[in-house]
């Protein structure tokens, strides 16, 4: 090739006869002139000499009409008792060239979002679980949410997969994007989708109170809450490693700083702007949001002799003064409180506790316990009469 741009060089640049190309290289004036003729650069190349699979390519096309996902290993073992001696990466390449002919890719639509349209949401698994005080650890989920048109995102910390617990890391994500959107997606999370695309009643009371719509995405379709799946693959890279948390709380300080600080201010590599730029001017359109809907968890209980109630192997003390009462006890994210059903009478407040088999005991309830037992001291103790020595003096004599 060098000899061919050097022939054309000296030729047509600087105008060296064809005589004198010839004298100079010992070529002949016919092959300099074929070389000056010709307008594409000269290469080496052979006729095919043919492939150990090519009397074998039309059963591998049989074999694919019949199953197109059939694996190359299989489909190397049926050929082989046919004669096929060739090695696995000649098929293998064969393969991947006809699969799309049998099997044709799926091919995707790029999606623009309107402001307030949309907001994807997925769970997110730490790799490492999250210290919740006394020594323990536990393995904690990050409902993780983002919005289509902004990718603005917003992260919650739940400890448990209940819908209570979902959707209290739903109201979180939404209060911190500081709106509402028109549409919550969703996959087919166990808890929020009933089944044929329909949501649970518990999902579809906390979108009634929020009036904002559903939508779950079809099975095994990945690609439809691609947004969310980014800033999920984002966070694995750039917020979990090297942190080390306190507790759940440090945990769920360190989260919402590093979407103030880091996810949501950076240039996003799509929009090639920031996310919080396009926040200001999509919250501009979504809905103003309501007043909190209640996801906590409620139950009536009567309070036994034992005054105490459990929750997730925890157990927490009532006031031992409603022995024998109707409670009902409730369950926020933060804390355990139970009030008496006749009266409003506040039975207990305690924060509530994520480190398992804890008894947690209120200093008020101990007292109240310590005042009872005195009390039932001085009512049983029977009241005996003390005489003067000189009665018992005046009963000897």
């Amino acid at each position: 090739m060098e000899g061919w741009a050097e022939l054309r060089r000296e030729h047509f640049v600087r105008g060296v006869s064809i005589k004198e190309l010839a004298r100079r290289t010992g070529m002949s004036r016919n092959t300099v002139r074929a070389a000056l003729r010709s307008a594409t650069a000269p290469k080496y190349g052979r006729a095919p000499s043919g492939s150990k699979l090519d009397p074998f390519k039309d059963e591998v096309h049989r074999l694919l009409r019949e199953e197109p996902k059939l694996p190359g290993q299989r489909v190397r073992e049926l050929i082989a008792p046919l004669g096929y001696a060739g090695g696995k990466t000649i098929l293998d390449d064969y393969l991947r060239e006809v699969r799309p002919l049998f099997d044709p890719p799926r091919t995707f639509q790029r999606t623009v979002y309107r402001p307030g349209e949309i907001c994807q949401f997925d769970l997110w698994e730490p790799r490492a679980e999250i210290p919740v005080g006394h020594g323990q650890t536990r393995r904690g989920w990050v409902v993780v949410a983002c919005l289509g048109y902004s990718r603005a995102g917003a992260g919650a910390l739940i400890f448990c997969t209940q819908i209570p617990d979902l959707l209290a890391g739903i109201r979180r994500c939404l209060w911190s994007l500081g709106a509402l959107p028109q549409t919550l997606v969703w996959d087919r999370q166990s808890g929020l989708h009933a089944g044929g695309g329909r949501p649970t009643v518990d999902f579809a009371a906390f979108c009634g109170q929020l009036r904002v719509g559903w939508h779950f995405c079809e099975r095994g379709d990945p690609q439809a809450k691609g947004v969310v799946e980014r800033l999920q693959e984002f966070m694995e890279k750039s917020f979990e490693p090297g942190r080390v948390f306190a507790n759940e709380l440090d945990f769920q300080l360190q989260l919402d700083a590093w979407f103030d600080d880091r996810a949501n201010p950076r240039i996003h590599k799509t929009l090639r702007c920031r996310p919080v730029d396009r926040l200001v001017e999509e919250q501009a359109v979504m809905a103003p949001l309501p007043s909190s809907p209640d996801v906590d968890r409620r139950w009536v209980l009567r309070v036994a002799p034992d005054p105490y109630l459990r929750f997730d192997t925890c157990d927490y003390s009532l006031d031992p003064r409603l022995v024998g009462r109707r409670v009902e006890a409730r369950v926020t994210d933060r804390e355990v409180l139970a009030v008496t059903l006749d009266t409003d009478e506040l039975a207990c407040r305690h924060p509530r506790s994520f480190a398992r088999y804890r008894t947690i005991t209120a200093l008020e309830h101990v007292r109240a316990l310590k005042i009872q037992r005195v009390e039932r001291r001085d009512v049983r103790e029977p009241v005996v009469e003390v005489r003067s020595l000189a009665s018992y003096d005046a009963l000897i004599a």
